[in-house]
């Protein structure tokens, strides 16, 4: 944890789904050397698998909190998940964030689980899985599920935040209703803040009122994912990040130049993440972009708590 102004606020990185498998412990190991709070690994179709590669990380560690980014709910029951997130809770309790978002659309379509209502499946797959997870016995004839009498026979002794990783309006809203935390795609940056939380506190308010006095009063862990390229040649920087900027000003439906990062010379990285802690978020989450990512995160970390010291 980094002391900041606004508050203790956690540094992470991603282990990149373009690095082999074999070399995850190792960048564990070294991540968390390296002042790392969090390490988060990914779901995408033909790569790795996110429990596998959460466990491979949480054994290699003592003290990182690793998280799941994400489960896509079409293609994860939510029994199976529960019972997956529920072993790795218990043989590594209060170090696990289970990510859980509806799964890029092509993808799932590529594996024959592109479903419709996706909101009520994300939404019934969350309220599943959190309450397995708190050992309660789940019933449900749902709109997109079906469970009977689904409890774990060994709940963990504490429940591992259930964060929704979204996007739109209404997904967003959803995470706020029903999930313990969101998780903001790349390209996010403090000026999108405050709308994404509006549209988090809106679902968390209907949350509320739906469920009386003193609901909603627990906290909602905001946590960002951001590409990190630190170095002092600006041309270099720019050009590593070039491909990165077009992609997510394609998928964002923005300008480039409005497409947020942490990048550039080490100053500038460090300003950049103080801007995000500062808007509100509880986790920074860096993503290496160019060569030897734990090399560049152990530059960023080692000057972001330098100047916060």
């Amino acid at each position: 944890m980094i002391e900041t102004p606004a508050g203790p606020r956690r540094l992470g990185v991603m282990f990149d789904r373009s690095l082999p498998p074999e070399s995850l412990a190792g960048f564990a190991r070294d991540a968390q050397a390296a002042g790392a709070d969090e390490l988060w690994v990914v779901e995408d179709l033909r790569w790795a698998g996110s429990i596998a590669s959460a466990a491979t990380a949480l054994a290699a560690t003592d003290t990182l909190r690793v998280g799941i980014g994400i489960a896509p709910a079409p293609l994860r029951n939510p029994a199976l998940l529960a019972m997956e997130l529920g072993t790795l809770a218990r043989l590594y309790p209060g170090r696990l964030l289970a990510g859980i978002g509806h799964g890029a659309p092509d993808w799932m379509a590529q594996v024959g689980a592109n479903v419709t209502g996706k909101l009520a499946l994300l939404e019934e797959t969350i309220g599943a899985v959190r309450a397995i997870l708190r050992g309660e016995e789940v019933s449900l004839d749902g709109r997109a599920l079906h469970l009977e009498q689904m409890r774990l026979v060994h709940p963990p002794r504490q429940p591992p935040p259930v964060i929704a990783g979204v996007i739109g309006p209404r997904s967003l809203e959803l995470s706020g209703r029903v999930a313990d935390g969101t998780l903001i795609v790349e390209g996010n940056g403090p000026k999108d803040l405050p709308r994404i939380r509006a549209l988090i506190d809106r679902g968390r308010a209907g949350s509320a009122a739906a469920a009386g006095e003193g609901a909603g009063d627990s906290p909602h862990e905001l946590i960002i994912f951001t590409h990190l390229c630190v170095g002092e040649d600006a041309a270099a920087v720019r050009a590593a990040m070039a491909p990165v900027l077009a992609e997510y000003s394609r998928m964002l439906g923005v300008p480039e130049e409005e497409v947020f990062s942490v990048s550039g010379g080490p100053a500038q990285v460090a300003q950049r993440v103080r801007e995000l802690w500062a808007a509100g978020v509880d986790s920074v989450v860096l993503r290496p972009v160019g060569a030897d990512p734990a090399a560049q995160f152990a530059r960023a970390a080692g000057v972001l708590r330098a100047r916060m010291s």
